[in-house]
């Protein structure tokens, strides 16, 4: 039975009045206690979304701020509450949500998965690989992994199984549940690649930064990652075909298909080759941003400019653009108010408790279960943001007290690693999940259980890089 909107509004404040009125536990400061309660009132409204989520973590600082639970001033509270919004990262976000626009509005995204499927639809396992490289290829420019699989990929996969008459009522284990499930399977892997491929993967750079000091780079979060992310890429279609096969093995229309729409859409017009350029430059910028000196979010920003200024996009998309100015404001909210636990002393205090119940372990052994744990707590979520605010700052504390400063680096490169494999876990696990899942291709039962499978996967992977660089 799905809860009505003035439960879903009822349930978060009523957790954080009883949280509050708990006495407060030894150690803990008065003030920490009764920021953890409205921190805890904040997760669980992003859990059940009864108002947008930018307005939840909006709400959450400017109550914080009034109330004067994180400065110790007026203006320090002030300052607080508003130093999510000078952060670079959430203008990193803000910039790449806009790169996405331009390959939508130019036309470039779609004409990329149209030729893969073009030059690869000759056979199911065929498709199933264009499908996986369109997403590889948009990933690193598309920060939100629903508009580029939700938005752009779904739009031209779902039609693909409808020619062989594989509907979800009628033979959907033919074409279209594989497809389904390689499509969410793939942007899964593709999120956790790059870093600017799932915009909360940049949040938790940037918590990542404030908690322990250390500066994760692009390059440096590619270097480290692809040893298993680009196995498990090309493997995602190959393990599905096995593991959950179609019915179906041939599919000679879909190339003739692809070509009929590329020929609607003509040749490529001198704004796709400007958003390919300009794409590639910010990309360039990005792996090399420290060899040039340029910084991530200045060359996002200038790139930016460029598509404005070369009519890409117009101003007009960048001013009214509702999930860019939506994501932001959610965003640099959330950074404030995951800070905020670390300015009150609550992090230290917490950290210290679950460290009380690891001494003893070898630092190898502790920095996988702190992996292990942090992965499959995702069952719990149903936002990987959300995920991100509540645990990584304290998974990074126990770290910080149990593990060698050389150590720490690694376990927080994986940590932030993780976060888009977890979404293949569950239905509602990351945000295309919910939009192929609602295609109807895959029953709740079959997902489960190949979302088990898969993260099972997906996990050995991180253990097992875990044990070659910590």
């Amino acid at each position: 039975m799905s809860l009505s909107n003035n439960m879903r509004m009822a349930i978060p404040i009523v957790v954080a009045i009883v949280v509050a009125l708990l006495p407060t536990p030894e150690g803990l400061s008065i003030n920490a206690h009764y920021f953890f309660a409205l921190f805890l009132g904040v997760i669980v409204g992003l859990i059940l979304e009864p108002i947008p989520a930018a307005l939840i973590g909006l709400t959450g600082v400017a109550f914080a701020a009034t109330f004067g639970l994180v400065g110790e001033t007026a203006k320090a509270s002030r300052a607080w509450a508003l130093s999510g919004f000078s952060n670079g990262v959430i203008w990193l976000i803000f910039a790449a949500f806009m790169f996405a626009l331009g390959y939508k509005k130019s036309g470039l995204g779609k004409r990329i998965a149209l030729l893969l499927v073009k030059l690869l639809g000759k056979t199911t396992l065929g498709l199933g690989y264009a499908v996986a490289f369109a997403d590889g290829i948009l990933a690193p420019f598309m920060p939100s992994n629903t508009a580029r699989s939700a938005g752009t990929i779904f739009p031209i996969a779902i039609n693909i199984p409808q020619m062989f008459n594989s509907t979800p009522d009628n033979e959907p284990r033919k074409i279209g549940s594989y497809i389904s499930w390689v499509a969410i399977a793939a942007t899964c892997v593709t999120s956790s690649m790059f870093l600017t491929a799932l915009a909360p993967n940049l949040l938790a750079v940037s918590l990542v930064e404030k908690n322990t000091g250390i500066i994760i780079e692009w390059g440096q979060w590619f270097g480290t990652l692809a040893i298993i992310m680009i196995p498990l890429f090309l493997a995602v279609p190959y393990v599905a075909y096995l593991v959950y096969p179609p019915e179906q093995k041939h599919s000679p229309e879909a190339p003739a298909w692809a070509a009929k729409e590329l020929e609607k859409m003509g040749s490529i017009s001198k704004k796709e080759l400007i958003m390919l350029g300009l794409g590639l430059l910010a990309l360039v910028m990005w792996i090399f941003a420290k060899q040039i000196g340029v910084n991530s979010t200045t060359a996002a920003l200038a790139v930016l400019c460029l598509l404005v200024l070369t009519n890409v996009i117009s101003w007009e998309d960048v001013i009214t653009n509702k999930a860019a100015i939506n994501v932001f404001i959610w965003f640099a909210t959330l950074v404030a108010m995951a800070s905020g636990l670390k300015k009150v002393g609550f992090l230290k205090w917490a950290a210290g408790l679950i460290s009380g119940s690891l001494v003893g372990f070898d630092p190898v052994s502790i920095s996988i279960m702190l992996i292990v744990l942090f992965f499959l707590f995702h069952y719990l979520f149903a936002s990987v943001t959300a995920h991100t605010v509540a645990l990584l700052p304290l998974f990074l504390g126990v770290a910080s007290n149990l593990l060698p400063a050389t150590m720490i680096e690694s376990l927080a490169l994986l940590l932030v690693g993780s976060l888009g494999l977890m979404g293949i876990l569950t239905p509602y696990a990351t945000g295309p999940s919910p939009i192929w899942y609602g295609a109807g291709y895959i029953s709740q039962a079959v997902w489960w259980r190949l979302g088990a499978i898969f993260g099972a996967i997906y996990l050995a992977a991180l253990v097992f890089l875990g044990y070659l660089i910590i």
